[in-house]
């Protein structure tokens, strides 16, 4: 089941995709999924965000390829960072280029969506947690945080977490294939078979560290070949069995 958050005339709303409809829900997705009698084609809509979440706890280092193109040590403990929910975007939306940076990179990342509150959940029972998975791009000012150390500056300017376009509830997370086009040409391609640590195990750690509420984002990390954008290119990020997040860089007008 594909879940999208879509803009109508009378606000936002949640649905079911099929194809090119829309069929609304009752509410949000996340306690329950009652499907009502109301239809949108998804060319009458816009689609936003498909959670909005109180906070994006996101992974560095958690593809095995990733760190050898680093050449940089697998770490022995996941590597979490947080964005905040302000950098949230949707597809089709602008990722504006700050004046301060000038290298600014894709990472293209399987995220997973939380459905119910979770604190301290077991390896094995993680997964019941979860409502399902979307498309992430990971947007980082790359100098930065070259120059910083420490990564907050560099991932968290508005519209630095491109997000969706849908949220897919049934999805084998352990063999997923990500790509990151950029103006049509492929860049980046990896398996979340590849993941140091897998999603189930991601949830547990997380979850002994901080509670994980519904909509929140685990962002999994970015398989190898990140690279750079500039304003004026275009940004795709494909997974199989969810769709294509794609979104547009512009320079910062202010």
């Amino acid at each position: 089941m594909k879940i999208v958050r879509f803009a109508t005339d009378s606000g936002a709303e949640y649905g079911i995709l099929s194809g090119g409809a829309i069929q609304t829900i009752e509410g949000e997705p996340f306690d329950s999924i009652t499907p009502t009698d109301r239809h949108y084609q998804l060319s009458e809509v816009k689609l936003l965000s498909p959670c909005t979440p109180t906070k994006i706890v996101a992974l560095g280092l958690n593809y095995h390829k990733h760190a050898k193109e680093l050449n940089a040590p697998v770490p022995n403990a996941p590597l979490i960072f947080l964005k905040p929910s302000t950098a949230v975007i949707g597809t089709e939306a602008n990722i504006i280029y700050p004046a301060a940076s000038n290298r600014v990179d894709y990472e293209a990342e399987l995220a997973v969506v939380i459905k119910k509150p979770v604190w301290r959940v077991s390896i094995k029972e993680s997964l019941d947690y979860v409502l399902g998975y979307t498309c992430f791009n990971d947007v980082t000012a790359r100098d930065i945080q070259n120059q910083n150390g420490q990564w907050t500056r560099a991932k968290s300017f508005d519209t630095f977490a491109a997000v969706g376009p849908c949220i897919e509830t049934e999805l084998d997370p352990g063999n997923v294939t990500l790509k990151t086009y950029l103006n049509g040409k492929l860049k980046q391609q990896g398996n979340t078979s590849d993941l140091i640590y897998s999603i189930p195990e991601l949830i547990n750690f997380i979850s002994h560290v901080m509670s994980l509420l519904p909509g929140d984002i685990i962002a999994t990390g970015t398989p190898s070949g990140i690279g750079p954008m500039y304003h004026g290119e275009t940004i795709e990020i494909k997974i199989s069995g969810i769709g294509t997040l794609r979104n547009y860089v512009v320079k910062d007008e202010l």
